[in-house]
């Protein structure tokens, strides 16, 4: 099954299972990032009312002309994700490129997942590539898309 390279969907970007304190990230050095390497990112705290601890609401210009918002929550060096909201693959592929190589201290610890496939009933995160571009990226990422459609 071929995806839409339109198809939109949440994705998020979390440390692997197996060691959750990988990135050793904090809302501070995320901020710090995404100010450093995203002028005039819109950039937000706030306490969630869901899970009662800090978030940082973002809005970034990942490419010329392409935005993603997101939510990242960082509450101890543990425990992280990031999420993306409302996203293509291409969207998203060009933010995961950012977080990889210039964010997590590890290209091969970054795991993500999408809302798409997960209200198909496939909770397992995927691995992102710890190599290649963002065009590859992406391509792995519509292939995570289109595994929920095959089932």
């Amino acid at each position: 099954m071929t995806t839409e390279h339109n198809q939109r969907s949440n994705f998020v970007f979390a440390p692997p299972v197996d060691n959750p304190a990988a990135w050793q990230a904090s809302l501070e050095t995320f901020r710090n990032g995404l100010e450093r390497d995203f002028p005039g990112a819109f950039l937000e705290t706030n306490t969630s009312a869901l899970r009662g601890f800090t978030v940082l609401d973002f809005e970034i210009e990942v490419a010329p002309d392409v935005y993603v918002t997101g939510t990242s929550a960082m509450p101890t060096s543990d425990y992280a994700y990031i999420s993306i909201v409302e996203a293509t693959a291409d969207e998203a592929a060009a933010f995961a490129v950012w977080l990889r190589d210039s964010y997590v201290p590890s290209p091969a610890s970054v795991r993500f997942m999408s809302s798409f496939v997960m209200e198909n009933g496939d909770e397992m995160p995927w691995r992102l590539p710890a190599t290649g571009d963002t065009t590859d990226v992406a391509a792995v990422m519509r292939e995570h898309l289109a595994a929920a459609g095959a089932e």
